[in-house]
């Protein structure tokens, strides 16, 4: 649900979209779903490197879930977007 890319360019905070397909229901479920996200990352901005690029799909599933099942979803793969850059000896 999460990818994680580089962004050379330092002068600006982490920046993150949203991909939320028809697939996740009508205009009401989608706007709904992307509200959502939106909330559930905005208190996480803080802690992503500036140059952090993130771009969350929203899954069909997604508009019958939980808010705490999403934030859950959407922090463990954040964790493991950031986790995974570092090994690799780059910063998010």
């Amino acid at each position: 649900m999460a990818h994680s890319l580089i962004d050379n360019d330092d002068s600006h905070a982490a920046r993150v979209g949203f991909i939320v397909s028809k697939a996740v229901g009508n205009a009401v479920s989608r706007n709904r779903v992307k509200r959502r996200l939106r909330e559930i990352v905005r208190v996480r901005l803080d802690s992503l490197d500036s140059s952090a690029l993130f771009v969350v799909r929203a899954l069909p599933h997604a508009a019958e879930a939980e808010f705490a099942v999403l934030e859950s979803e959407v922090t463990m793969l954040i964790d493991k977007a950031q986790k995974k850059l570092e090994s690799r000896g780059r910063r998010t």
